[in-house]
């Protein structure tokens, strides 16, 4: 029988999530939704040090409003929880237990003074320290001391840390699902901490125990943890369990230069890197990108379809993902293209949808026009939008005279001939009702005068906009109507 497929997506509660994050989550999400699987979240929150509060629910904030349904987790419980790890002490305290047994654990109680005089003695020389098979027996722990010494120092409550202890010269082999069969001598490794101080697990240790008690069949992650693939897997070995298979996704870099993409790069160019708001830093949704254009583009950021489509809904791309598409190397971040899968997206929302995203100019066009016509507005802005924030901005000639011109446009046309338009059309005011007439006198009027079609309209768009871009200048008299075109044409009459 085959096994569920089962994923989890395993954030730290110690901030606020990235975008880095979002993307693991998304094709989590994305590889157990093609497969008919369960999509998990668990709150690894071992670290009680770096815990951030209201960092969970940012985290499930943003999940929710990217539309990423989570089919178990700390708000909407299975059988298979705690969903927290601060919950599952039991499960890590039974397992510890059961390896120190077996030989495969041991306690250390180097101090860290101790460990930092190694690693500054070893600098000098020019080598790495590194705490396993190799030194292990010169330094302050379990298998350096007797097992008197061992249980009087445990009995007198001294502080130590529960180490892995690494097979000696052994080759462990191990599986990518991306980038194929990793092999590493156990001369490489160090001997993980298990256990810490503070009687809490680390992710090396808690991460293994849960995945194999929750049946999780796939871990996708970070490829940050690559190089503790093999310790996992020897992890999964003592125990006597079958691991998961593991996808290692590549980084998500920066703009321009190297590396990652952090915070400060995102902040320097321009573009938030958060899903929802944090701490005052603007988020996508309030920067006016949909989860929608956000989902989608994320999607395509270290994930190659087989043709050249770029506009997916949610329900498409669990359609189409195949871990096959899932790119190797860091997928670098490109704003202008996010803004552009969002405006293929917003292009085709409903009218009512796009008015939904701007409340404040939505209810003063509904006040102003028929609902008919604010459908028709927005439909007239639609090709024009980027981001929800544009909605504003577009609407702004359809709801009063524009504030300010642009007056270097009257400088090139120069200003007789701008005035000259400009008393045409008032001299025009039967053709206001009629946009059409209105366009081929104002062509005629053109021919006869020697003045070019183009500034005739620039002339004309200045009035009505305050500057050259907007939507169809025709259309925009229909809807405003030849009362308030004229007012307007007046306005700028008088300012010239």
């Amino acid at each position: 029988m085959t096994k569920k497929v089962r994923v989890r997506f395993a954030p730290s509660p110690t901030g606020p999530l990235h975008i880095g994050g979002l993307r693991t989550a998304l094709f989590n999400y994305l590889f157990a939704k093609k497969n008919g699987g369960d999509f998990i979240v668990r709150v690894e929150d071992t670290d009680q040090n770096r815990y951030v509060d209201g960092s969970e629910k940012h985290i499930m904030d943003s999940l929710k409003w990217c539309g990423l349904n989570i089919d178990e987790g700390p708000e909407n419980k299975g059988s298979y929880g705690p969903y927290r790890q601060s919950e599952r002490k039991e499960f890590y305290n039974l397992k510890i237990q059961e390896l120190l047994k077996k030989g495969h654990a041991y306690y250390a109680f180097d101090k860290k003074e101790e460990l930092d005089f190694h690693r500054k003695d070893h600098e000098k020389k020019g080598k790495t320290f590194m705490y396993n098979a190799h030194n292990r027996k010169k330094l302050n722990n379990s298998l350096s001391l007797s097992v008197e010494e061992t249980n009087k120092l445990l009995n007198s409550g001294e502080e130590y840390v529960i180490r892995f202890k690494t097979p000696v010269d052994q080759e462990v082999v191990c599986r990518d699902e991306l980038r194929g069969v990793v092999r590493v001598s156990t001369k490489t490794i160090d001997d993980k901490i298990l256990f810490k101080s503070d009687g809490m697990p680390t992710y090396h240790f808690a991460n293994v125990v849960d995945d194999y008690e929750m049946e999780i069949s796939h871990v996708i992650r970070g490829e940050e943890w690559l190089s503790s693939l093999p310790s996992h897997v020897l992890l999964y070995e003592h125990f006597g369990w079958t691991p998961p298979k593991f996808y290692h996704l590549p980084l998500i870099l920066k703009s321009s230069g190297a590396g990652k993409l952090s915070k400060r790069d995102a902040e320097e160019q321009g573009h938030p890197v958060f899903a929802v708001t944090w701490e005052g830093s603007t988020g996508f949704k309030e920067a006016g990108v949909s989860p929608e254009g956000l989902v989608n583009y994320l999607a395509l950021l270290g994930w190659s379809n087989s043709s050249d489509r770029e506009k997916y809904a949610l329900e498409e791309l669990v359609k189409d993902f195949n871990d096959g598409g899932i790119n190797k190397s860091g997928a670098r971040f490109d704003y202008k293209k996010a803004l552009w899968i969002n405006h293929l997206h917003m292009k085709d929302f409903s009218a009512e949808k796009l008015l939904s995203l701007s409340d404040e100019s939505s209810n003063r066009l509904k006040e102003k026009y028929t609902l008919e016509q604010s459908e028709e507005i927005i439909d007239l802005i639609k090709e024009r939008l980027n981001t929800a924030l544009d909605i504003n901005k577009e609407l702004k000639v359809f709801l009063g005279q524009p504030k300010e011109y642009d007056l270097a446009v009257i400088k090139k046309i120069t200003r007789e001939v701008v005035f000259d338009i400009l008393n045409f059309c008032k001299l025009s005011k039967p053709l206001m009702s009629d946009p059409k007439a209105l366009k081929e006198k104002l062509m005629g009027f053109a021919s006869k005068n020697g003045i070019s079609f183009g500034n005739i309209m620039k002339s004309l768009r200045l009035c009505l906009v305050g500057s050259l871009t907007g939507p169809d200048l025709f259309k925009i008299i229909k809807i405003i109507g030849p009362e308030e075109t004229l007012n307007r044409i007046e306005s700028l009459t008088n300012k010239i």
